[in-house]
């Protein structure tokens, strides 16, 4: 019984409470993005994801555990993408354009949502452990939800962002490059393994993260 009490004292509590926080933002993250993602589709006209049940908050529903552990080390992931079908909308390319924004858009949102929390605890919240945990976890709920959303915003496919550029070309060219869309994930692979992004995403999560402190706080 010793060395179990031996064991567990030598744990690092802070630590393992810390790593549970984040998995847990991780997690609201990119469900929230994904399940918004759905919603948008759903209120265009294209019901594929709630058929799919992929209108749901359920992490299960909509984790991609490559993307679960890069957003868990690095701080930017995705999750699997909403099943959606361009023909229920009555513009098929801004259709495409508005489905692709809900995502980032909800974890702009939900981040703003955070660091109200975290002002609110502040100012009003007593001084206690308890306390401190929560505005821990919304912080890093907020930082977390800037640096998925500012990734998706990245105008290369698959990511959200090139969505909404293709949405600008000529049919002819927004079908070659939906066709070729397929291939975005080798290039964005490349770019992340090669640290090719890091300069400018690293830049623009710190200008966006700082902006909605500084308008909070």
């Amino acid at each position: 019984m010793n060395a179990f009490q031996d064991y567990f004292a030598s744990l690092d509590t802070a630590a393992m409470m810390k790593a549970a926080l984040r998995l847990i933002a991780v997690l609201l993250c990119l469900t929230v993005h994904e399940t918004c993602h759905g919603l948008a589709a759903y209120a265009l006209g294209d019901p594929t994801a709630k058929s799919q049940h992929r209108l749901s908050l359920n992490p299960l529903h909509h984790i991609d555990w490559f993307g679960l552990a890069a957003m868990l080390t690095l701080g930017f992931g995705w999750a699997k993408p909403v099943p959606v079908d361009m023909r229920y909308f009555k513009r098929p390319k801004w259709g495409m354009a508005l489905t692709a924004l809900a995502g980032p858009a909800s974890n702009l949102l939900l981040a703003l949502l955070s660091l109200l929390g975290c002002r609110a605890i502040y100012d009003y919240a007593p001084d206690t452990a308890a306390w401190a945990w929560a505005f821990t976890f919304l912080q890093l709920l907020a930082s977390l939800n800037v640096g998925l959303g500012v990734f998706n915003l990245i105008p290369i496919s698959p990511l959200d962002g090139s969505k909404v550029l293709f949405a600008v070309l000529p049919d002819a060219a927004y079908e070659k490059l939906m066709y070729y869309e397929r291939y975005g994930f080798v290039v964005l692979y490349a770019l992340i393994f090669f640290g090719a992004l890091d300069g400018f995403l690293g830049k623009a999560v710190s200008a966006v993260f700082t902006a909605m402190v500084n308008l909070i706080f």
